[in-house]
């Protein structure tokens, strides 16, 4: 995923979604940490929602249209 896409992420992440700016921290250092992508991470740990996770990769897949 590139810089830009991941900017965006984050804010739609923290815009759209609410999520705070200290529980995508912890969400980007796990996901680093367990190689996995953060918005499935953010979602097994139940930081997302399966509706707010499926409104992400709809975001994520317009944004790479």
């Amino acid at each position: 995923m590139n810089n830009n896409l991941s900017r965006e992420m984050i804010i739609y992440l923290i815009n759209v979604l609410g999520l705070d700016e200290s529980t995508i921290e912890l969400g980007i250092k796990l996901s680093i940490k367990n190689k996995t992508p953060l918005p499935i991470l953010l979602w097994s740990y139940g930081m997302l929602t399966i509706e707010e996770l499926d409104k992400l990769y709809s975001f994520l897949f317009q944004e790479i249209d």
